[in-house]
């Protein structure tokens, strides 16, 4: 099937969808869920020809870590579609309401986008999330892959597809779209045919697609993520949320990437924080305040602090007042997560006040900031735009609005 067709059977699905009530949509999930659980071994077995595939390849560990699919992780892809049926349904909410003078109704309510196209990279965990969400929003789903997930993206959609079937739901509600990157472009110029369009992966993805697209676009972000330890900071506590930030899955867009110290306790903390990292096997890549306490800190190049890593690395350095580190931020963060470790609230105030990002953190890991940890249920991605989606997107987000108003035959004078 072209991209094309496709493209009009999504069309053609989504209108079946936006009309489903919470029962029939949350049924499809489970269908989905249990088709999903009992593809289990044929899942595991393409993510591992993958995986192989990307090791012969010379991919890097950070990547084929987010490639690889376990047990656990398709556990947690079934389990998120059943969470998913558990949360309430967005279409048709009320946003808000007021009747006129002249006794005119007006509701402004939820309703499904249509058709929304994620192109994303690696992790095959996101088939189903995205799938799952788009569906209970009420969205047909266009879902294009990676290469190097191709086969674990073609396991898990036939499984969804199966489910989706099993429930009586045209199974084009959810499409895996393959091809050169002359389909890519396809995607990104289908305008009447794609409702909304989502990139999900590296900067380089998110920023061709933003630049490229005639599709109205939802910005998602790389994570650039800092952490500040404050002068007021309680210590053992910013190590704990340090080490759980950088360390507890490094791969991740979440996972902190810099980290600031104020001058005040540096002498103090930087050497017990080098200590730790170094424990858990991080190379600290600093600035010449910083390799003054270890020689065994790399020089950070002039670049080192407006990126992701996505490994155990680590930027740090040493700032001089929580305003340097808020100027530091301001200069290099990619708006995704920030957080500050402090006990000093008029500190914690000036930051979340101005620190621009989708999410600012006080005394919490970087690691929460993820549609599962807000109770949304699966994401779709972490939106670092300001338009009507920011931070995590889950159901809400992956639904528009439109205005419905009653009346009783008035007419305009």
């Amino acid at each position: 099937m072209s991209f094309h067709d496709q493209a009009l059977a999504a069309k053609a699905a989504a209108v079946t969808l936006a009309t489903l009530n919470r029962a029939t949509k949350d049924a499809a999930l489970h269908a989905m869920a249990d088709a999903l659980a009992d593809a289990e071994d044929a899942v595991l077995k393409a993510n591992l020809r993958d995986v192989e595939r990307a090791r012969a390849a010379g991919t890097s560990d950070a990547l084929i870590d987010r490639l690889r699919l376990t047990p656990l992780r398709v556990d947690g892809m079934v389990g998120g579609l059943r969470d998913l049926a558990g949360l309430p349904d967005p279409v048709g909410d009320v946003i808000r309401g007021w009747t006129n003078a002249n006794g005119v109704q007006v509701r402004q309510v939820r309703v499904p986008f249509g058709v929304i196209g994620i192109i994303y990279e690696a992790r095959p965990n996101v088939t189903a999330d995205a799938a799952g969400i788009c569906l209970k929003s009420g969205n047909a789903a266009l879902l294009r892959g990676s290469s190097s997930a191709l086969e674990s993206n073609r396991a898990v959609v036939t499984a969804l597809r199966a489910g989706l079937q099993g429930a009586g739901l045209p199974a084009d509600a959810v499409q895996l779209v393959e091809g050169g990157r002359e389909v890519t472009a396809e995607l990104m110029a289908a305008r009447g045919l794609i409702d909304v369009l989502i990139p999900r992966g590296g900067a380089g993805l998110i920023n061709a697609v933003v630049d490229g697209s005639t599709v109205p676009v939802i910005e998602t972000g790389t994570g650039n993520c800092h952490i500040f330890v404050d002068a007021g900071a309680d210590q053992s506590m910013a190590l704990d949320i340090l080490l759980n930030a950088k360390v507890q899955r490094p791969s991740v867009c979440n996972a902190a990437e810099s980290l600031l110290v104020h001058r005040a306790i540096a002498d103090e903390f930087v050497p017990k924080a080098l200590a730790a990292l170094a424990e858990q096997g991080v190379t600290v890549h600093g600035t010449e305040a910083v390799q003054a306490y270890s020689d065994q800190v790399v020089p950070a190049g002039p670049d080192e602090f407006d990126g992701e890593y996505l490994s155990l690395d680590l930027a740090v350095a040493v700032v001089d007042s929580v305003d340097a580190a808020i100027d530091h931020i301001r200069a290099h963060t990619t708006g995704h997560s920030e957080t500050i470790v402090t006990n000093d609230r008029s500190a914690a105030d000036r930051f979340v006040a101005q620190v621009d990002a989708a999410a600012v953190l006080v005394n919490a890991s970087s690691r929460f900031v993820d549609g599962g940890e807000f109770g949304f249920g699966a994401e779709i991605g972490i939106s670092t735009q300001k338009l009507h989606a920011r931070g995590p997107m889950g159901l809400a987000e992956m639904t528009s609005s439109k205005y419905i108003v009653t009346g009783e035959g008035q007419i305009r004078p």
